[in-house]
């Protein structure tokens, strides 16, 4: 396994904590890690790197090391351009006057994939793991959303603790069962911490749980991605179920056509692989990396 160094960098008053591998000459890789995960999570794509790289994939405000902001902390609602902004910070720090390739899962692709519209010049590639967007809304939703968020603050979705790190392995085991036991219990460490009284806690705020006052606008997300210059590597799983939950009803086709924003897209499937593709096959995932961003 290769070894990874703590790193915590300043961004806009939030202590984010930024997980580094390789050698600091390597050509760097920035990885995004998803929603309700840590930076660790992608270790195993990192051994998989056939190359020479640097790999700097920082825990989100919120998430694993890095701070809870008090104004979010146990009850407020995280703002999504802020990982935007904090991205934004990283990379004036880590590359300031350099292009930079990102690689991003999930909540992570969408964030990678919207900066790279609001930054075109400062992006040359993006790898995009089970990135999809969110569902359309409509204006009519609205009033639910609001009515929804303020029910939220009223009674905070808690995060429950677990009473060995067994436990938090197969709490990741249930929600992807094709994670090895091994990775399994090495994700826990990451993903929980030991507290005082005596049970392992998840490395996140619970005020990620609320749901958004905020109707997700595809529209406007679509004419962000149209300023995309850098070129995007979409990989997908085979029958991916978040995809299908994502389009419901709707037909895959008809749901993938927001892609076609992208002035330069292009599409992988893996097979035998979930949402968590980075775990299920890393050392697909990692080639595909290399190959694109070489």
């Amino acid at each position: 396994m290769k070894e990874s160094r703590s790193e915590f960098v300043d961004a806009r008053g939030v202590r984010l904590h930024v997980r580094r591998w390789g050698s600091p000459d390597a050509p760097m890789l920035f990885m995004l890690h998803g929603w309700m995960d840590v930076a660790a999570s992608f270790q195993f794509v990192v051994d998989a790197l056939a190359g020479d790289w640097q790999v700097l994939a920082p825990d989100a405000r919120g998430f694993g090391l890095s701070d809870w902001p008090v104004a979010q902390k146990g009850g407020g609602h995280y703002y999504f351009p802020d990982y935007l902004g904090d991205l934004d910070a990283l990379l004036d720090h880590y590359a300031p006057t350099d292009q930079v390739d990102l690689v991003g899962h999930s909540m992570g692709a969408n964030v990678a994939l919207l900066y790279a519209g609001a930054r075109p010049a400062r992006v040359r590639r993006v790898v995009d793991l089970e990135g999809f967007g969110l569902p359309a809304t409509r204006p009519s939703q609205a009033p639910g959303a609001l009515t929804r968020w303020l029910d939220d603050l009223r009674a905070p979705p808690p995060l429950r603790p677990y009473a060995s790190l067994d436990e938090v392995a197969d709490r990741l085991i249930r929600t992807n069962p094709r994670l090895a036991r091994s990775r399994a219990r090495f994700l826990a460490q990451h993903w929980s911490r030991h507290e005082a009284d005596g049970a392992f806690h998840l490395l996140a705020d619970p005020a990620h749980k609320l749901r958004s006052p905020v109707l997700y606008r595809l529209d406007e997300v679509m004419a962000v991605w149209s300023r995309v210059q850098a070129k995007v590597l979409h990989v997908e799983a085979e029958g991916s179920p978040t995809l299908a939950s994502f389009a419901g009803d709707m037909p895959i086709a008809e749901f993938k056509t927001r892609f076609a924003a992208f002035p330069d897209w292009r599409e992988e499937i893996v097979g035998d692989a979930g949402h968590m593709i980075h775990h299920d096959q890393p050392e697909r995932v990692a080639a595909l990396i290399e190959s694109f961003c070489a």
